[in-house]
Order: structure tokens, then C-alpha cells, then sequence
């Protein structure tokens, strides 16, 4: 059984740990899941451009990078299918590994791990996905519309305000009264 390599990950191998050291990376990485939330989301399979900066700092490898995809959902007025262009951006520093390494504290063995687990390096390969996931989802509209002004449906017949005839108005009718009306209609 082989396990799939996440498309996040990225080898730094080529960047020395020489504290200064720089290099820009053009990635294109196809998520496998979708990212956001089921109203709005940058779908699965689709590509995610990252404009990629590594610097070797003397704690890790500091990422910076310009994160732009395409999200699709819904107007949450209208419900018209609609899709944004996200350009986001994110800077993360990625501790290098720590090797486990056992002490002594009173005659005790100890391990000394990082505590920073989630933004460490395993080897020289970094994991852009939280820094990615982060710079888009955070940033994706709460409510998205297709238009700042959209005016939305129209609660009794279901039909976008823009598409019917200025005054359009539903008679209401008061339940309370209902079986009344119908005394009315017999002449009653």
C-alpha cells in the first residue's frame, strides 16, 4: 500500500540554511479537497497559483507567499451561481526539525521536542497547507453576493426583484380570516 504524497508539501532542498539565503518558487498546486465552506468554497481539483519566497532564517525557512483561486457559491440574496478571484497573501515561518533528544533532570531521561509541531520542517519539505487553507478561507466572504445592491427574491412568488414589474405586491390575506372569505365569496 503506497500513501499519496500531499500536494502541499514542498522540498526545500535547494534553499541553504545559511541565514539570508533566498529563493521564489511559481507553484500550481491542485488541492484534493475543497476548501471553505459548502455556500462558498475554492472547489477540489482546482488549481491554487502560489507565488512562493523562501529565506533561510537562523530558527527555520520563512515562506511568504501570494496565495490566488477561484471560489464558487451561491448569492446568498438571489441564489444566482457566482465566482470570486481571490489574491490573498501569507507569511509563515517554518521551524527546522528538532531532533528528539533526551537530557537529564534528576537521573531522569527527558525529551525535548518542539513546541511548535504544526510549522516545523520534516526534513528539508514544508507544509503549505494551513498557511494556504488560512489565507483563503479567512478571507472568503461571509455573505457573498453577486451584487452589492442585489436586491434578492421575493418572498411570496419566488422571483429575483429585478425581473418583475415595478409594484409588484402579493394580496395578503390573514389567516385568522381565512374561513371568513370564503362566507364572503358565497355572498354570504
Amino acid at each position: 500500500m503506497t500513501v499519496k504524497k500531499s500536494p502541499f508539501l514542498f522540498n526545500c532542498h535547494d534553499l541553504p540554511r545559511r541565514a539570508g539565503e533566498m529563493r521564489e518558487f511559481d507553484l500550481t498546486i491542485t488541492s484534493p479537497d475543497e476548501l471553505g465552506l459548502p455556500l462558498f468554497k475554492v472547489e477540489a481539483e482546482s488549481p491554487i497559483e502560489v507565488d512562493l519566497t523562501l529565506s533561510a532564517v537562523s530558527e527555520g525557512v520563512l515562506a511568504t507567499a501570494d496565495v490566488r483561486a477561484t471560489a464558487i457559491g451561491e448569492c446568498m440574496r438571489c441564489l444566482d451561481p457566482i465566482s470570486l478571484e481571490l489574491d490573498e497573501s501569507f507569511t509563515e515561518l517554518f521551524y527546522y526539525e528538532v531532533k528528539k533528544s533526551p537530557g537529564k533532570r534528576d537521573g531522569k531521561e527527558l525529551i525535548v521536542e518542539d513546541e511548535d509541531e504544526a510549522l516545523s520542517m520534516v526534513g528539508d519539505e514544508i507544509d503549505l497547507e494551513l498557511p494556504i487553507r488560512d489565507a483563503l478561507i479567512l478571507n472568503l466572504p461571509l455573505n457573498p453576493l453577486c451584487q452589492p445592491d442585489c436586491l434578492g427574491l421575493c418572498p411570496d412568488c419566488g422571483v429575483k426583484w429585478e425581473e418583475l414589474p415595478e409594484g409588484h405586491e402579493h394580496p395578503k390575506v390573514d389567516i385568522r380570516w381565512a374561513g371568513l372569505e370564503k362566507l364572503k365569496d358565497l355572498g354570504l
